[in-house]
């Protein structure tokens, strides 16, 4: 059931109605918690968190009209219904004024309150949903291009040009560095195309050995050598009516590159051990980290191939060059990994984003998702400090001593560790005045002096860089 251990609250002042409502709305799976007036209903909503209220309308000291008011200032989201032995047309037109979902007069039959509870929560449901899909938008909106994240100009031509191939049944070539995003190009441009609803197939080909490569791309007959005991179909198979993703085709052998160039013109294929060729139906979309025009001067691609595969070329910038896009990156990050881990990390320091900043970034996309997604699981506060960040960040000799402490056993390090950054925050706090920050640290001025020339020798115990 949809209501199971969802939360209600019941308040009324006869204590016989609260344990009536109790007893059967727990039989139908909700969690009951009890209030005898208005102003213990308040208390509660401040504890915990309520979909739904049932509310007496006369009780003494806060009575449900007033409560009504005061709990959708706290909670608008929450659903009041009210209740009444003594109801008026006016009562029930007062109580929808002041925002309650409905008003059921006493005594009512078992299933008049399961009917409106049921009502109350399809209501709920609808309202999660448009914020869901509110949201959704409002993300495509600013994300550019089928979720992918970017405002930088080389991104908006990324996305420009993905928008037009998009609709035709055109090949297209997606090349950029490693981890740049090349296959959320791909599914954008096949989420964008008249292919949508047929299936997206991506392999890749530097995986697979080349000995297996053939069978899974295009499937074999049942005998057509020893362990082929059935018919089994292939990739280009499998995405009929969708589209096929190759990705790094570059890493594809020669005589693997002569059969996709002939799948390419002829638009059929051949299985392993198969007397006649099989008509397809596929769209494909190539991706590569190489380049394949020097492999083309060197023969180790076909020229024939290349330009069959090349009709329209999309070249994915490297992260350094679209640095403009690093803060809408990192902020999409931090969401998405509060949600995978039940986190609150609301920013990032503006040290921590000038070294994000400075960062060549060899990986790309998919290393900052991974330095996000350590900083966010590694952070103890709301924001991102930079000695969260690993050494190649260029971290002080501290921040790395910070990062030693998470991969020690050692209490004896650990405690020296914590220590040392403790008065370095202490000293940054006091803008380097040692009695302030001993009084901070809640240690004497002499101890603080001995652990400075401790922790800090070359600076003579004189401070804190």
């Amino acid at each position: 059931m949809d209501n199971i251990l969802k939360p209600l609250l019941v308040i009324d002042d006869e204590e016989n109605m609260r344990h009536m409502l109790a007893y059967l709305l727990k039989r139908h799976g909700y969690t009951v918690f009890e209030a005898s007036n208005g102003r213990q209903g308040l208390q509660l909503l401040e504890q915990q968190t309520f979909d739904f209220a049932l509310c007496d309308v006369r009780m003494p000291e806060m009575d449900g009209l007033t409560f009504l008011q005061a709990a959708k200032k706290q909670v608008p989201d929450i659903t009041v219904i009210m209740m009444s032995a003594y109801g008026t047309i006016e009562d029930a037109v007062q109580a929808m004024k002041l925002g309650a979902y409905d008003y059921i007069a006493k005594p009512f039959k078992e299933d008049e309150i399961l009917l409106v509870l049921h009502k109350a929560t399809e209501r709920t449901h609808l309202i999660e949903e448009n914020k869901r899909l509110r949201a959704k938008v409002e993300c495509s909106v600013s994300s550019g291009f089928e979720g992918m994240i970017g405002k930088s100009p080389l991104m908006r031509v990324v996305f420009d040009i993905s928008e037009k191939v998009a609709p035709y049944n055109t090949t297209v070539l997606i090349t950029g560095e490693s981890g740049t995003g090349k296959e959320l190009v791909a599914r954008g441009i096949h989420n964008r195309s008249l292919r949508k609803d047929g299936p997206f197939v991506a392999i890749n080909c530097g995986s697979i050995p080349e000995n297996l490569l053939e069978s899974e791309l295009f499937g074999f007959v049942k005998g057509a050598f020893t362990g082929a005991n059935r018919d089994k179909p292939g990739l280009f198979e499998e995405a009929s009516t969708g589209t096929l993703f190759l990705d790094e085709v570059g890493e594809l052998p020669l005589a693997m590159q002569v059969k996709l160039l002939r799948v390419l013109q002829e638009h059929e294929i051949r299985r392993i051990g198969a007397a006649k060729s099989t008509p397809i139906d596929v769209r494909v979309l190539a991706a590569t980290a190489r380049d394949l025009e020097s492999m083309v001067q060197e023969k180790t691609f076909r020229e024939d191939l290349f330009y069959r595969l090349n009709i329209v070329n999309i070249v994915v910038p490297p992260l350094r060059d679209r640095r403009d896009d690093l803060a809408l990156l990192c902020e999409h990050f931090i969401k998405k990994m509060n949600i995978r881990f039940g986190k609150k990390v609301v920013d990032i320091s503006s040290k921590a984003m000038e070294l994000i900043v400075k960062h060549e970034w060899p990986g790309n996309v998919r290393e900052l998702e991974n330095v996000i997604e350590r900083a966010v699981v590694l952070t103890e506060s709301e924001t991102v400090l930079p000695e969260i960040f690993p050494e190649s960040f260029g971290a002080t000799s501290m921040n790395r001593r910070i990062n030693d402490f998470f991969g020690t056993y050692s209490l004896k390090k650990a405690k020296i560790i914590m220590e040392e950054k403790m008065i370095s925050r202490a000293m940054e706090a006091a803008s380097g005045n040692k009695s302030m920050a001993a009084r901070m640290l809640e240690i004497s001025y002499p101890a603080l002096l001995s652990k400075l020339k401790q922790y800090y020798p070359s600076l003579n115990g004189k401070g804190v860089k």
